[in-house]
């Protein structure tokens, strides 16, 4: 009897005894016993600590905006499964994921394969399937043993490094940034995001043998007044120069990830052929749930995924430059992964009042409100803060204690995110 596709994803987690096991000889195994299908004639792999999805579908936009067909896969998902796997901008059913899984299934054999694993598989199957021009996947976690990388790219991006999944990665950035270089490969452009790479993930990147296409020095985004008049300009060393539109991505950084997202465009030359009014539309268009998502105002209500220090210093930076004169409530949540001092001394005095939210029910990994409020209390002393046993409870005493001229943001966690929208919906 054929299983649905909740029984599969239930399934698929106790076929291995570890939720996370890097390395790539398993899925590359059972890849190859399905015939080692190429996702696309042209591959686009993003790798990164923070910005990968908003530039997943930054090049998804500007690709499609264009004529082409595309295959996308992200991770985590939001609210239903289906949504890390977009073929033309759609998500893929549950009939397909489910006739995918058996595919899977049968080629694997005894291989253990992980919930991740199925999942890259799957992706790789459904958008070989569909005949697309261009794949771009997402790396989940690192990149060197990311399951994704059994996959050669045409053109790689590493948008940003930064402390995150420590227990794998490492310590420090430049341990992280030499993982994460691992999605590159020799003679093939790779596009450095951030301005200021470690030194780990340059040197790494070099040794592979990689044409390293770094912003600030073979791209820029040139934006002294791109607040004021709406209007950027990005800059190839190659002479090239297109003005365009702000981002309809919420926050300044969106603006280094549509750069970033042009970088790799432009690395692949005459091989697709984007005019700077596909950009346009892209960039007006293009919108990624729980990436500082409105979803109600008066008093303004906003959802975010960032889960980690860097992330919320680009939090930070979007709250200072709003000309709100409200109050900022928090409702956050995190998991016991995480970096939470890290995020709350980012956040900092920026924040009016902490609804703290528990995760504990919703994941094993997830952080119970008072071990969260223990950690930001010992940061921010001083703090405001109410302890709550889920995020519907917390968003519930945040929004009884919100004026109109006030802001809720809910972020810290994909589950934070998950639940906000689902009640939202």
């Amino acid at each position: 009897m054929t299983r649905t596709l909740a029984e599969w994803l239930a399934y698929q987690e106790s076929t291995h005894p570890r939720d996370i096991a890097l390395g790539l000889d398993r899925v590359r195994a059972v890849w190859e016993a399905m015939g080692a299908p190429r996702p696309a004639p042209i591959v686009l792999t993003v790798g990164g600590t923070n910005g990968k999805g908003s530039t997943v579908a930054l090049l998804e936009g500007m690709l499609r905006a264009a004529g082409y067909r595309t295959g996308c896969y992200t991770s985590p998902h939001l609210l239903r499964y289906n949504e890390r796997i977009r073929i033309d901008g759609n998500d893929v059913s549950d009939e397909a994921l489910v006739a995918s899984f058996e595919r899977i299934e049968a080629a694997r054999g005894a291989i253990p394969q992980t919930y991740f694993e199925f999942g890259t598989l799957a992706a790789i199957d459904l958008i070989a399937r569909a005949s697309v021009d261009v794949a771009i996947l997402e790396v989940g976690l690192g990149g060197r043993l990311d399951a994704v990388n059994i996959v050669d790219a045409d053109v790689a991006v590493v948008t940003t490094v930064d402390l995150d999944h420590q227990d794998w990665l490492g310590n420090d950035r430049d341990s992280i940034g030499r993982e994460k270089a691992g999605i590159a490969r020799s003679g093939r452009p790779v596009i450095v995001g951030e301005l200021a790479p470690p030194q780990g993930l340059l040197d790494a990147l070099r040794g592979i043998g990689a044409d390293v296409v770094r912003a600030g020095e073979a791209f820029w985004a040139q934006s002294a007044n791109a607040f004021a008049t709406g209007e950027w300009s990005w800059i190839h060393r190659d002479g090239t120069a297109i003005t365009l539109p702000l981002p309809a991505l919420a926050a300044p950084v969106q603006l280094a990830n549509a750069a970033t997202a042009l970088a790799a465009i432009h690395a692949l030359g005459t091989r697709v052929d984007v005019s700077p009014s596909a950009l346009r539309t892209a960039l007006l268009d293009v919108r990624v749930s729980g990436r500082l998502q409105r979803i109600g105002d008066h008093p303004l209500t906003l959802v975010d995924v960032g889960h980690n220090p860097q992330a919320a210093r680009a939090l930070a930076a979007w709250l200072d430059a709003q000309p709100s004169s409200g109050r900022v409530l928090a409702v956050y949540g995190a998991l016991a992964d995480k970096d939470v001092a890290g995020v709350v001394e980012a956040m900092g005095a920026r924040i009016d009042r902490w609804f703290i939210a528990g995760l504990d029910r919703d994941t094993p990994r997830g952080l119970a409100a008072d071990a969260l409020a223990a950690t930001l209390a010992a940061v921010l002393p001083a703090a405001p803060a109410s302890t709550y046993a889920d995020v519907c409870a917390a968003w519930a005493a945040a929004r009884e204690a919100a004026g109109e001229n006030d802001t809720v943001l809910l972020f810290g966690s994909f589950f934070v995110a998950a639940a906000a929208l689902s009640r939202a919906m």
